[in-house]
C-alpha cells in the first residue's frame, strides 16, 4: 500500500484539506496559499482517524527504540494521545511556550530526564512550532527519537531547519502525493495544476498575485 497516496486521498474525501487556486486561502502568517489543511477534521471521522493512527504506528517502527509520545499543541495532542494509547506508552505534550500562570509548565506530563520520545505533529509547513517543541524537550534532558506529522508542504526550509537541528522526521503524506491524487480523483482540473506547482516553487511571489 503507498501510504502517502492513501492519506492525500482520505484527507480530500472529508474536506481536511481544501484546494482552491482561484480564490487562494490567507494563513495566518498573511501567506496566500490555494492549499489549507486541518487535520483536526480527521478526529470527527472514526474510519479514518483509525487509519491516521495505524499509519502513525506502522511510519513509528522507524524511530525505534522510544519510551515515550509526545504531542505538539494543540493540533498534534489528540493525535499523539491516540498513538500513545496504541502503542501502550506515556503521553506529555509541549506547548510553544511556558504558561503564565500555576506552574508555568511547557511540557505537561511528565517529561523524565533521559526519556527517549517520538513527537508527533499534525502538519510541517517550515518546522518552526515543531522545533520548538523538540527544542523543549531537549532541554529537560529528553532525548528526541524523531518527529512524525500527517502532512508536509514540503518546502525546503523545513528539510534545511530539521536537519540544522539533527532531527529526524518523516510524514503520512506529503504535498507531491496529495496533488498527484487530487488530479487523479478529479477534485482539481488540469489547468489548476501548474498553479498548485508554482505555488510550492515560491509561495510568496505567487501570492504576490493575488495582492
Amino acid at each position: 500500500m503507498n501510504i502517502a497516496a492513501e492519506v492525500a486521498k482520505r484527507l480530500l474525501q472529508i474536506n481536511a484539506i481544501k484546494l482552491s487556486p482561484q480564490k487562494p486561502f490567507t494563513w495566518a502568517s498573511g501567506l496566500k496559499s490555494p492549499i489549507y489543511c486541518d487535520n483536526r477534521v480527521v478526529l470527527s471521522h472514526p474510519a479514518i482517524r483509525r487509519f491516521i493512527i495505524d499509519s502513525f504506528a506502522a511510519k513509528a517502527d522507524a524511530f525505534r527504540p522510544f519510551d515515550t509520545v509526545a504531542g505538539v499543541a494543540t493540533a498534534g495532542i489528540a493525535h499523539g494521545a491516540l498513538l500513545a494509547e496504541q502503542l501502550s506508552l506515556p503521553f506529555i505534550y509541549v506547548r510553544d511556550k511556558a504558561k503564565g500562570h500555576g506552574r508555568q509548565n511547557q511540557i505537561e506530563g511528565e517529561a523524565n530526564a533521559g526519556a527517549r520520545v517520538l513527537v508527533i505533529e499534525d502538519l510541517i509547513s517550515t518546522g518552526g512550532s515543531c522545533l520548538k517543541a523538540v527544542d523543549a524537550l531537549r532541554e529537560a534532558d529528553c532525548e528526541v527519537a524523531g518527529v512524525l506529522a500527517i502532512f508536509s508542504y514540503g518546502f525546503p526550509q523545513a528539510e534545511e531547519a530539521f536537519g540544522a537541528a539533527h532531527c529526524p522526521f518523516d510524514t503520512l503524506s506529503n504535498y507531491d502525493a496529495l496533488i498527484e491524487e487530487a488530479v487523479s480523483e478529479h477534485y482539481i482540473r488540469n489547468e489548476a495544476l501548474e498553479a498548485l506547482r508554482l505555488w510550492r516553487l515560491d509561495p510568496k511571489a505567487w501570492g504576490a498575485s493575488f495582492a
